[in-house]
């Protein structure tokens, strides 16, 4: 009997945390999120982990999360000659991946416009943080990696895991309502349609 309750009461827990993860992976980039899934299993051992095992993950994290933060500086738009460019702000501007001078004899400034509307603002950098926030939430709150790199913890500690995306969820809600962004970062699934410089 008490096998069942505890077994009823842990289901809406995991059904909580796996929905409100599922609303964060929303605000993260989608190919890092979808990258660290992939090859977390493997990585962490499903959390059978050896030595080896551990630093693999350690490293998968740390190179997800920096990937999060980068990403979070990048933006797409549609630039004056109808073509799609993506890019990532920076203190003067904005640098283009895809733009190929070669090509264009019209110059830089007739297909792109004024880039400098696009340069790095103190926003950028409290979504980048949120973003590493929010994956190591997402990380962290996965449970081959809790068995993994915290074999030893105890109900505390996994409750507070349990929680955590909540929390997170709470902060990010409010941190994007306090600083909204109009950047539509390479790979995030919350991005509307692209922007246009227009002819300004």
């Amino acid at each position: 009997m008490a096998a069942s309750s505890s077994s009823a009461s842990a289901s809406p827990a995991s059904n909580k945390t796996l929905s409100v993860i599922a609303n964060l992976a929303q605000l993260l980039p989608t190919g890092t999120v979808l990258a660290f899934q992939a090859l977390a299993p493997s990585f962490a051992n499903r959390g059978a982990c050896y030595t080896s095992n551990k630093v693999l993950t350690a490293v998968l994290i740390a190179a997800s999360a920096a990937s999060a933060a980068f990403f979070s500086f990048t933006d797409s738009f549609t630039g004056r000659d109808g073509k799609l460019y993506y890019g990532v702000a920076t203190r003067g501007g904005f640098y283009v991946f895809n733009y190929d001078s070669h090509v264009d004899d019209g110059g830089a400034e007739a297909a792109l416009g004024d880039l400098r509307r696009y340069r790095l603002r103190a926003a950028d950098y409290v979504h980048a943080f949120l973003a590493v926030l929010l994956f190591l939430t997402v990380a962290f709150s996965d449970g081959m990696i809790q068995n993994c790199l915290f074999p030893a913890a105890g109900k505390n500690t996994r409750e507070l895991v349990v929680n955590l995306p909540l929390g997170a969820a709470v902060l990010s809600t409010l941190v994007f309502t306090l600083f909204p962004t109009t950047r539509q970062g390479i790979g995030y699934t919350n991005a509307t349609q692209s922007k246009s410089i227009g002819t300004a």
